[in-house]
């Protein structure tokens, strides 16, 4: 009883590491309990554990998704609470599967069990969780070091080599509680080597900016989400951001957020046209998120527009389940209908969409959801020069997960070395540099713009070339041998 209150402590803990706590600190101690917890436990116990720490650190690390489903998208309580404890439980399979490996298959207590098993598939599992049914990378440990040393290995081997990282330094710390005094001292030496390599890494610039920069705003109109789609709320919303827009003066690029236009392009095609035409005259480039509809195939896409200079649209590639399509049955999703709640799927757009331009630069854009799946994005570079990412944070309320989002964001923006343009309706909204650092935001769910001037970056990370591919790799290997160098050593 008392590893299983050990391992629900050690997984509430884990969110804390993350924004807006950012006690980045508690992440190697939160892996470091879990592994203790481990200790020479049948693998059944092992999966037991595992499950209460990912149940337990789900549960706190996305509350929020009650405010997502209940106060803003109106499920009734019992719906909500299946779909959350769903959620939560299938995210504690991940751990619990985690925790079977080590039982069955990590050799028994000592430094290959700590430093390399337990690392590896930390991260090999992690990695799936990023993809399998979807994915749901939410609290991968990479994401609480982005303002630390420990994310200047993302340049090389992208959010997953920070967590590998992450994972071997609680190793490190299991070594010098558990090991000999000898493993000990030696287990406190590679972590100062670890650091001191990072601290190293991080002096390296992995890209160039450009000569000139971009003059940008973005909106942040801070619409409540239960008016956004009222019909008499359109017109004082388009007003409000196309006055907004054309108070600005010189601006190259102006950044409204996803669904910003309630409306689809054909009830507002004489609002698209007159800023259209507008921006032309002050060359002035303007993307906004907008839901349109595809006639031919009738269907449903998340877009960002491009306005003004440059015509253009990216469609939304990965979508949230139960927000924008509903992988259930067919008379589930008329019952969905008929108690009026959300129902009506949004398709995928195309995996292969060029960059959308502002002027002559190259922009990788991301809607919402699917700035958490840093991979999927590499397609845009080495060619894009900047990350542009619009969100509608509304249905998140007043909760952790906008701050959870935004350093999301700054992974990605570490992992390429190219600067962010974030742009959300109730925030946060904010410009981060290429080096991850945010350098302006403005206030949550207050209207309002934030202007300044981002220089475009040129140039590749390795990770831009190579992906999640080396750190799987290097992974499954570590786990490899911390399998089978015990039984080396036996037979020879």
């Amino acid at each position: 009883m008392t590893r299983r209150l050990v391992a629900v402590a050690a997984g509430l803990l884990l969110p804390l590491a993350f924004a807006p706590f950012n006690l980045f600190w508690l992440a190697p101690i939160s892996v470091a309990g879990l592994t203790l917890v481990w200790e020479r436990q049948a693998p059944r116990e092992g999966a037991v554990l595992g499950m209460l720490y990912g149940f337990a650190a789900f549960s706190f690390g996305t509350y929020w998704l009650y405010i997502s489903l209940r106060e803003l998208g109106g499920a009734p309580i019992p719906v909500v609470g299946l779909l959350m404890l769903s959620l939560f439980a299938a995210m504690g399979c991940f751990f619990a599967l985690k925790g079977w490996l080590v039982a069955k298959w990590a050799p028994q207590s000592g430094p290959l069990r700590w430093l390399l098993f337990v690392p590896a598939t930390w991260v090999l599992v992690e990695w799936a969780r990023g993809w399998v049914l979807t994915g749901f990378p939410w609290l991968s440990l990479g994401y609480s070091q982005t303002d630390t040393v420990l994310s200047a290995w993302a340049p090389l081997f992208g959010m997953h080599g920070v967590s590998l990282c992450v994972a071997l330094l609680a190793g490190l710390a299991v070594t010098v509680i558990q090991g000999t005094k000898r493993a000990g001292m030696m287990a406190a030496l590679a972590g100062f080597v670890i650091i001191g390599v990072s601290w190293q890494l991080a002096s390296l610039r992995w890209s160039q900016p450009r000569e000139q920069a971009l003059r940008i705003s973005m909106v942040q109109a801070a619409i409540p989400q239960e008016l956004k789609w009222v019909l008499s709320e359109r017109e004082p919303t388009l007003n409000y951001y196309r006055d907004t827009t054309l108070a600005l003066e010189d601006q190259d690029l102006v950044i409204w957020p996803e669904a910003a236009i309630p409306g689809l392009p054909y009830e507002v095609m004489d609002f698209l046209e007159e800023m259209d035409k507008a921006l032309l005259e002050r060359n002035t480039q303007l993307f906004s998120g907008i839901l349109t509809f595809d006639t031919e195939r009738g269907e449903y896409r998340n877009t960002l527009m491009g306005l003004g200079p440059e015509l253009g649209v990216y469609y939304k590639r990965h979508l949230v389940p139960f927000g924008e399509y509903f992988p259930v049955p067919g008379f589930i999703t008329q019952w969905l209908r008929l108690m009026n709640l959300p129902s009506e799927d949004i398709a995928p757009g195309p995996d292969e969409q060029a960059p959308l331009y502002a002027g002559d630069v190259p922009v990788a854009p991301t809607i919402c959801y699917e700035i958490a799946f840093g991979a999927e994005q590499l397609k845009f570079f080495p060619e894009a020069e900047l990350l542009v990412n619009v969100s509608n944070d509304t249905w998140f309320g007043d909760s952790i997960a906008p701050h959870q989002h935004l350093q999301m964001a700054q992974m990605r923006s570490i992992e390429t070395a190219r600067p962010m343009l974030r742009a959300t309706n109730t925030g946060i909204t904010a410009i981060i540099n290429a080096d991850g650092r945010i350098v302006q935001r403005i206030p949550q769910f207050l209207p309002g713009v934030l202007s300044g001037e981002v220089f475009p970056h040129r140039g590749a990370t390795p990770y831009v070339g190579w992906g999640n591919y080396p750190v799987v790799l290097a992974a499954l290997l570590l786990a490899l041998a911390a399998i089978f160098l015990p039984r080396l050593k036996t037979t020879v």
